[in-house]
C-alpha cells in the first residue's frame, strides 16, 4: 500500500486523483493540502504540509509552483519522495527540484499520461530523420480557457523530444507576428490555443514536400493524467534518491 499525500486535493485534478486513488487497492491518500482547507475531502486537509501529521509513503503535487519550496523541505525533511506534476517552473524551481533530488526521489513530468509519454518516445525515434530529410516541424496545442500557462509543459516536452534527437538544435518560436520573411529551417513553431473545456490536444506536424505526417494526442478528460500520477506514486515508494520520470514508469510496466 502506498500512502500518499495529495497537494492540491480540492483542485479539479486534485479531485480526480482523489476518485482514482480510491479504486486503486495499492494507494490511499492519508492527507491533503488546500488553500481551501475547509472543503470535505474524506481525508484530513491541511492548508499548509508543515501541518500535515500523517505519515505517508509519496507526496503528489497538483496545485501551484508557489508551494515548491515548501514541498520540497518536507519531503526532504522526512524522506518522502515526491511526484511533481505542477507545470510553468521556472529556471530557479528547476534547480531547486534537482537540488532537491540529491537527497529524496523527485519524479517530474509535464504530462502523466501514458499516451503522452510514448509519444514523446516515438518523437524520439523519428524526428532526427524526418529533419534531415527536409521536414519543417510544428507543434499545436489546445487548452481549457482556465489554463493560465503557455505553451503548455507538454507541447515543451514534445519539442524537447523532437530536440533530443535532431542533427542541430531547433529554436522554439511562439509568435511569428510581426515577422516578414520565409520560414527558417533552425526552429519549431509552438502555437497555443485556449478556450472552452478542452481537457489537452497536442499535434507534432512534419510537413516536408509534397506530405505531412501528425502525430496526434487528445485526452478526453483529466483522468488520464490522473491514473498516470497515481501509477507514478506507486512506482516511487521506496525508491533512492534521484529523478525520474514517466518513461521510467512505462519501462518498470
Amino acid at each position: 500500500m502506498t500512502r500518499v499525500i495529495l497537494s492540491g486535493c480540492n483542485g479539479h485534478m486534485g479531485q480526480t486523483i482523489t476518485g482514482i486513488a480510491a479504486e486503486n487497492p495499492d494507494t490511499e491518500i492519508v492527507a491533503g493540502i488546500d488553500i481551501n482547507a475547509g472543503t470535505e475531502s474524506g481525508y484530513p486537509v491541511y492548508d499548509s504540509i508543515d501541518k500535515c501529521k500523517e505519515e505517508a509513503d509519496v507526496i503528489i503535487d497538483f496545485s501551484s509552483p508557489a508551494v515548491l519550496d515548501d514541498l520540497l523541505s518536507y519531503g526532504i525533511k522526512n524522506g518522502i519522495p515526491l511526484v511533481l506534476c505542477t507545470t510553468g517552473y521556472d529556471e530557479a524551481a528547476v534547480k531547486k527540484i534537482e537540488e532537491a533530488s540529491k537527497e529524496t526521489a523527485v519524479l517530474r513530468s509535464a504530462n502523466m499520461s501514458l499516451g503522452i509519454n510514448i509519444l514523446a518516445k516515438v518523437l524520439k525515434g523519428i524526428s532526427g530523420q524526418l529533419k534531415d530529410a527536409g521536414f519543417d516541424i510544428e507543434i499545436v496545442e489546445k487548452h481549457h480557457r482556465l489554463k493560465k500557462d503557455a505553451p503548455s509543459g507538454t507541447a515543451l516536452l514534445l519539442a524537447d523530444a523532437v530536440n533530443s534527437s535532431v542533427s542541430k538544435k531547433l529554436e522554439y518560436v511562439y509568435d511569428r507576428s510581426g515577422r516578414s520573411e520565409k520560414r527558417p529551417d533552425d526552429e519549431i513553431g509552438i502555437s497555443a490555443i485556449r478556450g472552452g473545456t478542452i481537457p489537452g490536444d497536442h499535434d507534432v506536424i512534419f510537413a516536408g514536400t509534397d506530405e505531412v505526417i501528425t502525430l496526434s494526442h487528445r485526452a478526453y478528460s483529466k483522468a488520464v493524467f490522473a491514473r498516470g500520477a497515481v501509477q507514478a506514486a506507486v512506482f516511487l515508494n521506496g525508491k533512492k534518491p534521484g529523478m525520474y520520470s514517466m518513461s521510467d514508469v512505462i519501462n518498470n510496466g
